[in-house]
Parts: C-alpha cells; structure tokens; sequence
C-alpha cells in the first residue's frame, strides 16, 4: 500500500480507499477515494503543503488538486499558525476568514473562534446558517439582529462590506420589534407599527426604549380587543420592572389603536 493510504470498506462490502498524514504529532484525515492511487495524490500534496511554504491558499488550483480547498485552508492554517482547526479557518492577529472558496470567505473577530471552529456555516437562500444544538441557527442573530431583520433599515455594515462580520462593522439600526429609526430636518426619531389587516401607526418617540413599550402596549391593546395574533413581544432588559411599568402607564399611543375594531370574518 503507498504511503499515506489504507483500505476500508462499505456496508456493502466495497473497498475504498482513504488517506491521512501526520503532523506534529496530529492524525489528520484527507477524505475518501476511489483508487489508491488518488489518496496517494491526496497525501503527496498534504506533505508539500505542510512543507513547502511558498505554497499558500493563492496557490490553489481546483482542476489539479486532490484534495479539497477546505483541506487546504485547514492544513496551511496548521502549518503557518500552529492550531489544527477543522472548519475552513485562517487566523490572522485579531480576526480569521471562514473560507468557502478561494475568493469567497467571511471576515469574523478572533472572539467568536470557538464557536466558528466547531460549527459549519451553511448557506441557504442568501441566508448564512450554522447547527446549533440541532436547529439551524441565522449568524445574525449572534448580534442580536431579528430574523425579519432588513439590512440597511435594520442593520448596516459600516465599511459597506456585507461579508464583514466584526462587531465593529455591525451598526443595529432597530432592535425591536415594529420600531423603526427615522429622521426629519436633522432630527432623529422612532416610529412605531404595528401589522393588523396593514400596518398601523402606533405613534412616534423621542427614545428607542418608549417605541418598543408603545409596540407591547399597543398589541396589548389589539389582543383584549379580542385579536387572536401572536404579536411578539419586545424585551427591554435594561430596564427594571418598576421603569418599564411606569414608561408602559404613561407611553401614548394613537387613537387608532385604542379605538380600533376588530374586523369580523
């Protein structure tokens, strides 16, 4: 058997072949092939990575190489930074890049490391998702972004890059549910709706804070006038239960809401 390679076999009795190499005292698996001759291409051109250093991720080519950009990623972040990582990982001084391909990859702040270095992002109509203890989980709700969330009205990234995901480059622009970030002559506001057969204007507020109580004050409202929808509700946690009582008591909101009539059927 060449070097690097050995047999093994499926449920139905097919050989196959595998292949690893090891490094600095870690076993690393290379994948699956067909023929003894491709892992054997497999672990040839993991030892030149680990080896020679004017191979680099730039070096890449998809018709000539065996193994996986993943791999590639994986093995000259081992060889260059010393930790084996086992997503598509390459750390830089205080962010790394998760790598899809060569030139598609996100930017992430060393911080989140551990997270990203044991979970697969995936990405699924333009959404970019992770497991996370068996549900699929958005990465932007790491930052507190909404599901719903529209970027741009939501959220921006600040240097315009949408791959970009250091905290620094996220800017919240509403955080709650129905609130929304206006401005007029230079003055910067918050208006409330809320959606019931359209949407309908809750009012508009000085603070961010008074928006969102106006939003659960205002399905309050609905629901005891006997609207059935789940309105989600907003959660305020830098307020206590006695100020959010009192702001709750004293927010107003539009007439429309508390005189509003539920449709029939």
């Amino acid at each position: 058997m060449l070097p690097g390679v050995y047999t093994a076999q499926k449920k139905d009795g097919t050989t196959y072949y595998r292949s690893s190499i090891t490094y600095s005292g870690k076993h690393i698996s290379l994948g699956s092939f067909s023929s003894e001759e491709d892992a054997s291409l497999a672990y040839r051109q993991a030892d030149a990575l680990f080896h020679d250093f004017s191979l680099t991720l730039d070096s890449f080519t998809l018709s000539e190489s065996p193994l996986a950009f993943g791999k590639w990623v994986m093995i000259l972040n081992y060889r260059d930074n010393g930790l084996y990582i086992k997503t598509p990982i390459y750390l830089q001084k205080r962010f790394f890049y998760y790598y899809f391909a060569p030139d598609d990859y996100l930017t992430f702040d060393i911080e989140d490391l551990f997270y990203y270095s044991t979970r697969t992002i995936s990405r699924r109509g333009g959404h970019l998702f992770v497991a996370d203890y068996g549900m699929q989980v958005n990465i932007l709700s790491r930052y507190g972004i909404k599901n719903y969330a529209v970027p741009g009205r939501d959220y921006r990234f600040v240097n315009g890059n949408n791959k970009d995901f250091r905290y620094e480059n996220i800017e919240i622009i509403n955080r709650f549910h129905g609130v929304f970030q206006k401005e007029k002559n230079g003055r910067r506001y918050y208006e409330t709706k809320i959606h019931e057969n359209g949407d309908l204007i809750v009012g508009r507020y000085e603070t961010e804070i008074e928006a969102a109580i106006a939003y659960n004050k205002a399905a309050s409202v609905l629901i005891q006038k006997g609207y059935d929808k789940n309105f989600p509700a907003n959660y305020i946690e830098e307020l206590d239960a006695a100020k959010y009582k009192e702001i709750y008591r004293q927010v107003a909101i539009s007439p429309r809401i508390t005189n509003y009539t539920l449709r029939s059927e």
